[in-house]
């Protein structure tokens, strides 16, 4: 019995340990993308128009943000913070929980959501936080492309 509490004990830490992982992945790339320069994966905004660069830094950091919180619904649905699909609490196997929670994060990221899937305790929390990084996201990306454009005519 001894056993298996501690067993236990030790996958409650790692998870909290593997979340707080995420979170700070989440939190670095998006301080840099909002900083911007160069990025880890070599990404660097030279253009004051459109580019491909930057196109492919919005796509990565939202992947990334998407991922990232799809992971962090995954590891509390094991601490009983789930997400319920149309009002009713279902169980559903491993795999079938992690599609339900990237397509959430996927939905509370890009569109707060349609309310086919609604989270549940901190769940909230958590998806209030993804949506205000969505709403954010967009308008620290213009002014970046703003600011850099007004570095650049600058130095002309």
């Amino acid at each position: 019995m001894e056993r298996i509490w501690i067993e236990g004990d030790l996958m409650s830490i790692f998870s909290w340990i593997i979340l707080a992982a995420i979170c700070i992945v989440i939190v670095t790339s998006i301080i840099g993308f909002i900083r911007g320069g160069k990025f880890r994966f070599q990404v660097e905004m030279r253009e004051s128009r459109f580019s491909a660069e930057i196109f492919y830094t919005l796509l990565i950091l939202y992947s990334v943000v998407i991922i990232g919180f799809g992971l962090i619904y995954f590891i509390l649905s094991f601490h009983n913070i789930m997400l319920v699909e149309h009002g009713e609490l279902r169980q559903v196997s491993v795999l079938g929980s992690i599609i339900h929670t990237f397509y959430f994060s996927g939905v509370t990221l890009l569109t707060i959501g349609y309310g086919d899937i609604t989270p549940i305790g901190i769940g909230r929390f958590i998806a209030l936080i993804e949506a205000l990084i969505g709403y954010v996201l967009p308008t620290a990306f213009v002014l970046k492309l703003v600011q850099h454009t007004a570095r650049s005519r600058g130095n002309e």
